[in-house]
């Protein structure tokens, strides 16, 4: 299946949508690059489930293209056994190199399960490795900033320490998304100051960027700006 299937991610492959990827993620290398369209790997993605080749898939690991990457993420984020899941995320994410694969990974996590996926959360904010921890905060940003105690999963977030860039930027996404569903409780990490420099700012400027803000709340914002 694998020499198949690299034989048809080439065949689809653009050119421009190469060159518009590898700008875009500029630390991979441009040769395990195809340019292949996200439809096209949805596509594979779905064929793969159809002819039962999922686990197969999952299972060999590491891939030599970053299609094949994307390709795991749309897969284990279509799959529903939660245990199997959990183990197969933990086989792939120390292979992730680069934040679209890693955003791509938005496995559907039903509510019985979302109190034993916040420890596997834990454990992954707490890794030596990038895109991990990237991981980690993301999933509290898809699953739990609409909970009640939304402070807790706040102070957890901003206790987060690292100099690693892709962190520090899914810790501002997750702050201004965080200031469009409950602005009371989240305003207070901005107000005060106590949080990195570049994540501060970066909270605000994707805060007053986003159409889900109200104009009053960006003119506030950016007096919080160090």
């Amino acid at each position: 299946m694998k020499k198949e299937l690299i034989n048809y991610l080439i065949k689809n492959k653009d050119i421009e949508y190469k060159n518009f990827i590898s700008k875009l993620i500029p630390n991979l290398d441009k040769g395990i690059i195809i340019g292949v369209r996200t439809p096209v790997l949805k596509y594979i993605a779905k064929e793969i489930i159809k002819n039962k080749k999922e686990e197969e898939y999952l299972n060999k690991l590491p891939h030599k293209y970053y299609e094949q990457y994307q390709i795991h993420s749309i897969l284990l984020s279509q799959k529903r056994e939660y245990d199997k899941l959990i183990t197969h995320i933990n086989a792939f994410l120390p292979y992730i190199n680069n934040w679209a694969t890693c955003d791509t990974l938005i496995p559907k996590i039903t509510n019985k399960n979302l109190n034993d996926f916040y420890n596997h959360i834990l454990i992954w904010l707490n890794s030596n490795h990038e895109y991990t921890t990237r991981f980690g905060v993301y999933m509290i940003m898809k699953n739990y900033l609409k909970k009640p105690n939304i402070d807790k999963y706040l102070d957890v977030v901003t206790s987060i320490k690292s100099d690693k860039y892709y962190i520090n930027m899914m810790i501002s996404w997750t702050l201004a998304e965080a200031l469009y569903v409950n602005y009371d409780k989240t305003i207070k990490y901005l107000e005060n100051q106590n949080l990195d420099k570049f994540i501060q700012n970066k909270t605000i400027q994707k805060a007053i960027e986003s159409r889900k803000i109200s104009n009053e709340i960006k003119d506030y914002l950016k007096t919080l700006k160090v």
